[in-house]
């Protein structure tokens, strides 16, 4: 036994979760078995909430066929790109075991600045977008101190800011109540009617799958360098292809309609640099580990409270970000924007998505498909002319089941690791 070694090297090592996997097993067969194995166990991934999404398109479509039309679809991801990014930092704060109330009130507030700074005193309008991104990352900071150094819950932190900062949008706005922004301006563009040209969203359909093989054959090698089980060639493919033909058919039907739109792009694009950060780097790693045990992660070495910090900041960053977009597709900022249910469906699109509640384990792509299932559920029920009050009563439903499958999924993952 070596009794020279350190603290720090005897300190658990924090992995990926990539990294932990089933065995790989050859062929398609093994791929097909071991996803059946992962879910057994309790890892059920985005299997619900694709199921989900599956289910209410399928009512959707046959109570309505313009559901599912081209360009009900284009203006579906318009609206969902708002209130998605918003979610994306609602997936940092829960990653941890903690929650902001604020975003809605965040968001507000950033478009009520970015109207003030750009529209009211003149200021170029960068200008005034890098001010107000600059306010979520000062309120995000702040939600970190009281929390860090005075023991301050979250949950009451957050509250308390949402009406701060509520305040503060009302001040702002002034006696009018609301400011329009120049409709034939840049960012209203972007905000309501930019797509992105059929050429260039086929030649971006076709990035996933290439990172798919080309990532997923230097882990076959690596892993087959030391002597590790790996995926087999066949399998790689087969995922590549799949994932290229579904975008490609999804990106040619939706250029049948308007197109793509360059605001969806921008939340995907959000969404792609955190599922990085979140799997590949040291901060995403140690953002898991806070979440699943904050002592645990203190002992390893993790300087715990910068990694509340940066959660705390990075959801108020996204949410002021997701307020200048929101300001950008009403064309205005308002007392009403960041109200009503942009909070709720926030935090509800992250927890429907498959990030968990209790802390530890989600992802960015939780909060895409997450957003997609509220704004499909919204936008049926309009088609429909049935009333907003359903919405919220089958939002609050699928949250709830969200909630419960993740809890019996955890329950699932504890019995296994016991046994």
């Amino acid at each position: 036994m070596n009794t020279n070694a350190s603290p720090a090297s005897a300190a658990p090592k924090l992995l990926d979760r990539s990294d932990v996997r089933v065995q790989h097993a050859e062929g398609l067969g093994g791929t097909v078995s071991a996803f059946f194995a992962r879910v057994r166990s309790g890892d059920l991934g985005a299997l619900p909430v694709v199921v989900g999404l599956a289910l209410i398109w399928t009512v959707f479509a046959s109570l309505n066929p313009v559901f599912l039309s081209a360009d009900n679809l284009v203006n579906l991801l318009f609206d969902c790109s708002t209130t998605g990014v918003i979610a994306l930092g609602i997936v940092c704060v829960l990653m941890v075991g903690q929650i902001d109330l604020s975003v809605g009130s965040m968001s507000g507030f950033a478009s009520a600045m970015v109207g003030m700074l750009w529209v009211n005193q003149g200021w170029p309008l960068p200008l005034a977008v890098v001010a107000a991104l600059a306010v979520g990352v000062a309120v995000g900071a702040l939600y970190a101190l009281l929390f860090n150094r005075l023991g301050m819950p979250s949950f009451v932190a957050t509250l308390s800011g949402l009406l701060a900062i509520l305040g503060m949008q009302l001040y702002v706005l002034g006696a009018s109540g609301s400011i329009n922004l120049p409709y034939d301006s840049p960012m209203v563009n972007f905000g309501q009617l930019m797509v992105i040209p059929a050429v260039v969203s086929h030649g971006l359909a076709l990035l996933p799958g290439i990172v798919i093989l080309v990532v997923g054959l230097r882990t076959r090698a690596r892993r087959q360098a030391v002597n590790l089980s790996a995926p087999s060639v066949a399998s790689l493919a087969v995922r590549a292809t799949a994932i290229t033909v579904l975008l490609q058919a999804v990106v040619a039907y939706l250029n049948t309609g308007r197109g793509v739109p360059w605001m969806f792009g921008l939340f995907l694009a959000l969404a792609v640099g955190m599922d990085y950060a979140l799997r590949r780097t040291r901060w995403g790693r140690s953002l898991h580990a806070v979440g699943g045990n904050r002592e645990a992660a203190r002992r390893a070495g993790i300087n715990v409270n910068m990694i509340f910090t940066s959660a705390f900041v990075a959801c108020a960053s996204l949410a002021a970000l997701g307020g200048v977009l929101s300001a950008a597709r009403l064309a205005s900022a308002s007392q009403q924007a960041g109200t009503g249910d942009v909070n709720l469906n926030a935090i509800a699109a992250a927890v429907i998505g498959g990030t968990s509640l209790f802390g530890g384990r989600g992802s960015a792509y939780s909060a895409v498909l997450g957003i997609i299932v509220i704004q499909s559920i919204a936008s049926g029920l309009t088609l429909l002319n049935l009333s907003s009050s359903l919405r919220f009563m089958i939002t609050g439903a699928v949250l709830a089941i969200a909630v419960i499958v993740d809890s019996l999924a955890r329950q699932s993952r504890v019995s296994h690791g016991r046994a």
